[in-house]
């Protein structure tokens, strides 16, 4: 809710203009301590406002082809912070045997939605199920869910897509103990889906964000699509009775979106922050061993040289106690006398030292 002596810059999703930068952020400072806009636009439209159960009789409609009048006939089921953390962008409500769970989505479709709506039914029935009654013998019946997610950001998403919570199973199962489906419908004016013409005031909404979206760029964005809406009769009496409620709310959703926006670019720059480190620590790590492993070979190449030169000497050694001349230890040994020279030379000069020892000397000298 705004001041009367501060005017508020406002914006829905979208770029933000360097002008109105200092105006948000008051805008924002004013919506952290309003915290009754919490809803958005769309839970405003299809759950607190006055004409509530009319818009979702007419939503209802619109999906399974019926033409129900009474409005009585709806039951509203309010499910805290599960689809969305902080920000009240989904309905619920029971009507005709079902369960029905929406939300909005105008930035890029969350794949973990069928997860997200599988703790939400949870909590749902939780309400629509007497306690008692969880415990009895017989069988309890409750209302038939079904679950919905509009799509209305500016992505080129599809006409309309369905997410399926066993896409996110570790293994495939004999038989699927347990599914969850949630229908991806774009609203979007241009996209024209059916929808929009069986549920006038799902359209009028959408047309009115695509209004929005129009002056995004421009200082007062949103004063000036309600007032464009309300002179071409889109959502005209929502609009005149909670034009200011309505510019708060979407100053607050986009401050929202804004936040997500950023803190996902910090977490996936944190990320890549992260997968450097790693890979620059392995790296060195793998510097490491390749250093180690090029030591495990020259020792083990010099160990093979001195056993080799070991034995070599060890002959000699045995020919020379038997008195065998130079050039008759180098015919036995099938080498010539001046390639084995220093060896014997080593092995006269000093009998008394093993051949190993001998070895040692032959590598300083």
């Amino acid at each position: 809710m705004k001041s009367k002596n501060t005017e508020t810059t406002e914006m829905c999703s979208g770029n933000v203009t360097a002008a109105e930068q200092e105006e948000l952020s008051a805008a924002e400072t004013v919506e952290k301590e309003n915290r009754e806009y919490k809803n958005s636009v769309f839970v405003d439209l299809f759950y607190e406002d006055e004409t509530a159960e009319k818009n979702l009789l007419s939503l209802y409609n619109a999906l399974h082809d019926t033409d129900y009048k009474s409005e009585k006939m709806i039951r509203k089921v309010r499910v805290e912070n599960i689809l969305y953390k902080n920000f009240k962008n989904d309905i619920s409500f029971e009507a005709d045997g079902k369960m029905l769970v929406f939300g909005e989505h105008q930035s890029t479709i969350n794949k973990n939605m069928p997860l997200r709506c599988l703790m939400y039914a949870g909590r749902a029935y939780e309400q629509l199920v007497d306690k008692r009654a969880r415990y009895q013998t017989s069988l309890v019946s409750i209302p038939t869910p079904e679950f919905y997610t509009f799509y209305n950001g500016v992505d080129n998403y599809p006409l309309e897509n369905e997410l399926f919570l066993s896409d996110a199973f570790l293994s495939t199962p004999d038989g699927n103990p347990l599914e969850l489906k949630v229908k991806v419908i774009n609203i979007n004016s241009k996209k024209a889906h059916g929808i929009l013409t069986k549920c006038s005031v799902l359209r009028e909404y959408s047309m009115f964000i695509d209004t929005v979206r129009k002056y995004s760029n421009e200082k007062g964005s949103v004063k000036k699509a309600v007032n464009e809406c309300i002179q071409k009769g889109i959502l005209a009496d929502y609009l005149a009775r909670k034009g200011s409620e309505v510019t708060n709310m979407l100053i607050a959703e986009y401050s929202y979106e804004e936040d997500m926006l950023v803190k996902q670019e910090e977490a996936r720059e944190e990320a890549r922050k992260e997968v450097w480190r790693i890979a620059h620590k392995q790296i060195h790590a793998a510097k490491r061993e390749t250093a180690a492993a090029k030591k495990e070979v020259v020792a083990a190449k010099t160990e093979a040289k001195n056993a080799k030169l070991a034995e070599r000497i060890s002959l000699i050694q045995k020919k020379c106690v038997k008195n065998k001349p130079l050039s008759k230890i180098a015919d036995d040994l099938e080498a010539e006398p001046e390639e084995i020279r220093p060896l014997y030379d080593l092995v006269t000069r000093y009998p008394e030292k093993t051949a190993d020892e001998l070895c040692e000397l032959a590598d300083r000298s």
